[in-house]
């Protein structure tokens, strides 16, 4: 019976390696296809394996316009895969006894508020990095987002407690990059160093990113970076890179494939560095990859998964048999990163694109990943390839009928007249937009906020349609403006179009109050 259950034993564990030694080959093939599937210019994928790099690949351009090739060692920011390295970076100093994890916030930023009393005085390092504010999704992300507003981490700190929460505190999952911005500034204040020089010199250095930089403007050598790319009115194009340095604990580092997957080996060697010096003690290294806010997991979740949600800096999950994942995704405007690591398999994936469609670093990241659980091949890439067609469909769709509507609301004669809705209509914690009219187009744009500009088209007796300038946002939205007995605007409310915006494009947070 015992030489019966060991030959089983073996024979899963051999089919387990067959199926895990992907074909080069095969894997450029599906990386090409994902790249004309998803109208992506660039790709870079990397694999580590029991502490071996056996795929390290670019695909595709950096560049639409100069066509220069992407390579594995092509920077690329990878947004939200930052947040580890913050939370990585707080739990140093919960090691050195200069900070707890359920320190109050206050204790370390006496001035921080929020909208709620008890809220403010409880709320600790721990909630910064966990999701659990109460606050909506995205909130106040227009204050660093898009690129081009004057807000500071001072003025971070001051404004969040305008922004009302959604739901009761600690109770709901509510992806939030401003508390990774206070976050930052904790880590400043009890080290002595910015976020940028603590990340660069105590982490980066030590583990061995020899090419990734906390921030894309200090990166010094830009010859081999990406260029952003996006969607705008149907086609894809070049962008400007997008980024500011408020936020960097919240996305701001830039590094590559070999970098990233230095960062995987490091840290599934339980954060001993190839040189063996350990730069986090087990316990602390073991409460970053523990649940701290838990996220629901579908009646038929892909991977047989037990549970989802948050440790700090980072999602976790079980898949196929019980293995943990642990993994992030990133976003800028113009790219979308996902970094995985499976540690029990000494398993790591990383993607990094330089075009806004999460659908083809799932493509790769679940096709790599199935052979080494023992999937048969599932066809990721006509999985999301066909969601992403239907869904650009949808949304395609819903913007032409929206406009068809504006040509017609050119005639309407119940749309009001510009002294109605003219003038300036401040927001708590955004600031002002500026309405103006001048001959036959109205303009709306923020005060604050340099690329929020665009035309102000009619929809409505009660509603406008905000036009940005800036087309590769796609982020246009409705103005609902509420009048008083005289017919004149007094507030105004935002939300999107159509559901293809970006979360951090946080016009649904906006209580706009005329001001003059």
């Amino acid at each position: 019976m015992l030489l019966k259950r060991w030959l089983t034993l073996c024979l899963f564990a051999f089919s387990l390696v067959l199926n895990a030694q992907i074909d080069d080959a095969q894997l450029d093939k599906l990386i090409q296809e994902t790249l004309t599937t998803f109208d992506i210019p660039g790709i870079s994928v990397g694999i580590l394996k029991d502490g071996e790099i056996i795929y390290s690949e670019g695909h595709g351009v950096r560049s639409l316009e100069t066509q220069k090739d992407m390579n594995p060692n092509t920077l690329v920011g990878v947004a939200s895969n930052s947040k580890g390295f913050t939370c990585f970076a707080l739990a140093m100093l919960v090691d050195e006894g200069e900070l707890s994890w359920d320190d109050t916030v206050r204790k370390h930023i006496p001035e921080f508020q929020l909208a709620e009393p008890w809220v403010t005085e409880n709320f600790t390092v721990r909630d910064l990095v966990t999701h659990r504010s109460g606050m909506a999704l995205g909130a106040g992300d227009l204050m660093f987002f898009p690129e081009g507003s004057d807000f500071t981490t001072a003025d971070v700190i001051a404004n969040v407690k305008h922004l009302e929460p959604e739901s009761s505190f600690r109770s709901t999952f509510r992806y939030n990059n401003n508390m990774y911005i206070i976050a930052g500034e904790v880590l400043k204040r009890v080290s002595g160093l910015t976020w940028e020089e603590f990340i660069e010199t105590k982490i980066m250095k030590p583990v061995g990113m020899v090419n990734s930089k906390a921030s894309y403007y200090r990166v010094k050598n830009k010859s081999n970076i990406i260029e952003a790319h996006t969607r705008a009115d149907g086609k894809v194009i070049q962008i400007p890179h997008d980024w500011s340095p408020l936020a960097n604990p919240a996305g701001g580092i830039v590094s590559n494939v070999p970098d990233m997957l230095t960062w995987a080996e490091f840290l599934m060697n339980d954060a001993v560095t190839k040189d063996g010096v350990r730069l986090l003690s087990s316990r602390q290294f073991h409460e970053l990859w523990q649940l701290q806010t838990p996220l629901r997991v579908g009646p038929n979740d892909y991977y047989s998964s037990n549970f989802r949600g948050y440790g700090l800096g980072w999602f976790l999950t079980d898949v196929k048999g019980g293995h943990k994942q642990v993994y992030h995704t990133g976003g800028l405007l113009g790219t979308v990163t996902q970094f995985t690591m499976i540690p029990d398999l000494d398993l790591a994936i990383v993607v990094l694109t330089n075009q806004m469609v999460g659908g083809a670093f799932n493509t790769i990241t679940n096709t790599i990943k199935d052979s080494y659980l023992g999937y048969e091949n599932r066809n990721w890439l006509d999985r999301y390839g066909k969601r992403r067609n239907d869904f650009l469909a949808e949304t395609d769709s819903l913007k032409v009928e929206i406009f068809n509507q504006v040509e017609k609301a050119k005639v309407d004669s119940c749309i009001p007249k510009p002294n109605q809705i003219t003038g300036t209509y401040g927001d708590d914690w955004f600031g002002n937009f500026v309405i103006s009219h001048e001959g036959k187009t109205y303009t709306i744009r923020s005060e604050r906020s340099s690329q929020l500009v665009g035309e102000l088209l009619p929809y409505n007796a009660t509603t406008f349609v905000a036009k940005w300038n800036n087309r590769s946002f796609d982020a246009d939205v409705f103005v609902n403006f509420t009048f008083d007995t005289n017919g004149k605007a007094q507030s105004a409310t935002m939300s999107y179009i159509t559901d293809i915006t970006d979360f951090s494009f946080d016009f649904g947070d906006l209580d706009l109050k005329r001001v003059d």
